[in-house]
């Protein structure tokens, strides 16, 4: 049974916590997630959530009081954004190679400087190495779902690892939708009751949790961690799947839109997916064979499956919501184009957009289109790199 409501993202992803019932949250508030932490915190108080609420003074400190609740036993929670994620840094990694099944929404802003509260991935792609899986919402819908499913992902036994839901800051954060709610008891019912690992406080089974690790034994911890992420594949298509059949919306490690007997493509993450719909299905009433890769998890990286189902296109877009800074491309498009490496396939080109919030259009991702027609009918790349809607 399912309710549809309007909700913004933060409330759809604070609802979703509520009925998860996390045993611990601890946060501090930053825009734009500052919502997120705020509602949960009014539901702990009105008695909605058996959960304990921990303010702290700092983002530093809220990982580490949700890293310290988590070796301790406890479903534990928080959420951030931007520069709060960035001071998280030291104990993000830690929470990783810990082997923690922490959630954390993160609602994507711009890392200063210059100072900007609006939308880009610079933040969860700075955290891309940290050892998290990450996966980007288009949607309050798909926000709400996938801290569902990530609660079920990060405490699968042969994951235990963190997880990062994204949504894009005031886009998707502030902005107002119709979502279909469950019931409180099926959310219960499909996250199941949480059986920590070695807990701390199980002093019948006492661990050393934190040790110093030299050269004698840190390599082999960091590859257990690897192989790790290996498997996370699998487990989160088994739980799409699961949660597909409980609602009707199965999810899987990208969407393909109208890409199967597409000439070119365009990848991207987050909302930007749903303005390049618009564009797709325009495109193809026109007799364009136009489609759209919306990638929905960023860590682990699923190279196989993209290399597969970008190999037949003649033209390829990767946009990028973020710059690396590396002097030649933005970190999707990296990773998309060392995907398809041994592939025969498309020319692929990579477009940098939406920095700080800037917008992006449907004439923005019709040029994209248009570009890659010309490089499919030519088979020739002028630029490998654009920057997409900026004052040059």
């Amino acid at each position: 049974m399912q309710t549809k409501v309007a909700r913004t993202g933060n409330e759809a992803v604070a609802e979703a916590m509520r009925q998860i019932g996390p045993d611990v949250v601890a946060a501090y508030p930053i825009t734009p997630q500052t919502e997120i932490v705020q509602i949960f915190s009014s539901f702990v108080a009105d008695g909605k959530v058996d959960s304990e609420f921990v303010t702290v003074e700092s983002e530093h400190s809220a990982m580490s009081a949700t890293v310290g609740a988590a070796s301790a036993g406890a479903r534990a929670m928080t959420a951030t954004s931007a520069n709060g994620l960035a001071l998280m840094w030291e104990i993000v990694y830690i929470a990783a190679s810990m082997r923690l099944p922490i959630v954390m929404p993160v609602v994507n802003r711009a890392l200063s400087g210059p100072i900007n509260i609006h939308c880009d991935h610079s933040d969860t792609m700075g955290a891309r190495d940290s050892g998290w899986i990450q996966i980007f919402s288009e949607n309050a819908q798909e926000a709400y779902d996938n801290v569902i499913q990530a609660v079920k992902i990060s405490e699968n036994k042969s994951v235990l690892l963190p997880t990062m839901v994204t949504t894009d800051g005031f886009i998707i954060s502030h902005a107002m939708e119709v979502i279909e709610m469950l019931e409180d008891e099926d959310v219960k019912r499909f996250v199941g009751e949480y059986v920590p690992e070695n807990p701390l406080l199980d002093v019948d089974n006492p661990i050393t949790v934190g040790p110093l690790d030299l050269y004698d034994w840190y390599f082999e911890h960091k590859r257990g961690q690897a192989e790790a992420m290996r498997g996370v594949k699998k487990v989160i298509e088994e739980v799409g799947r699961e949660y597909g059949k409980l609602t009707g919306r199965e999810y899987g490690l990208f969407e393909e839109f109208m890409l199967d007997d597409a000439d070119v493509a365009v990848v991207v993450l987050g909302s930007t997916a749903g303005t390049a719909k618009e564009v797709v299905k325009a495109l193809r009433a026109d007799g364009v064979r136009a489609g759209l890769l919306k990638l929905r998890v960023f860590r682990p990286f699923p190279a196989e499956e993209i290399a597969k189902a970008l190999a037949d296109k003649r033209a390829v877009a990767i946009m990028d919501r973020s710059d690396s800074f590396n002097a030649v491309s933005g970190p999707v498009f990296a990773e998309v184009r060392s995907a398809m490496y041994d592939a025969s396939g498309p020319k692929i080109v990579n477009y940098i957009y939406g920095l700080g919030g800037r917008d992006v259009t449907t004439d923005h991702i019709r040029s994209v289109y248009s570009d890659l027609a010309k490089i499919a009918d030519t088979g020739r790349v002028e630029r490998a790199l654009t920057y997409l809607g900026v004052r040059e």
